[in-house]
């Protein structure tokens, strides 16, 4: 139920995914989500939430050790091929929450979450090579500039947005990467 609400948030948005869409999304009997989500659709997309938060920190840990080039391009290729696989019909969940919830708990919820994924990807990159006081900068500016782009490639219907962003996300991170040897 929440991988199915995961997928749901990131194809139809938060008002696409209603406990019946997941229902009929994922062959579960009705009776279970009340009673494994006794507090209705706002648990359950906490949980999926929490789930997607849960798969990008394990993602990035992947690359752990990794030079911050190859942790941005490691980034950068997961959103490419979740726009390619999904034929740009699938964004984020974390951000179709953010958007449209009324939610107060569920928006504070989609806040830490960015700030945790922000978090972990500034570690990385700073341990990949990047100066201290330009890792966390260029985290945000990653996961904020890819997260507008899968939006633009998602409504044009192309990846040349997504491309673009990409382009220019690491030519900024390779400016900042020490010299070697020199």
């Amino acid at each position: 139920m929440v991988n199915g609400a995961v997928v749901l948030l990131a194809t139809t948005g938060l008002e696409g995914t209603s406990l019946s869409e997941v229902v009929h999304h994922t062959g579960t009997p009705r009776g279970s989500i009340y009673h494994h989500f006794p507090g209705g659709k706002d648990e359950l997309v906490a949980a999926a939430m929490e789930e997607t938060l849960t798969r990008a920190l394990n993602l990035l840990s992947s690359k752990s050790g990794a030079s911050a080039i190859e942790i941005a391009e490691f980034f950068l290729d997961a959103w490419r091929v979740l726009l390619t696989r999904s034929e740009l019909r699938a964004g984020c969940a974390l951000a179709a929450v953010a958007v449209a919830t009324g939610s107060d708990q569920l928006r504070q919820q989609a806040g830490e979450a960015f700030r945790l994924w922000r978090d972990h990807l500034a570690e990385l990159l700073e341990r990949g090579g990047l100066p201290a006081d330009s890792a966390p900068r260029h985290a945000t500016l990653l996961l904020a500039a890819s997260e507008g782009a899968v939006v633009m490639s998602r409504a044009q219907g192309d990846l040349s947005a997504f491309e673009s962003v990409a382009a220019s996300l690491l030519e900024g991170i390779r400016r900042e990467l020490p010299s070697v040897g020199g």
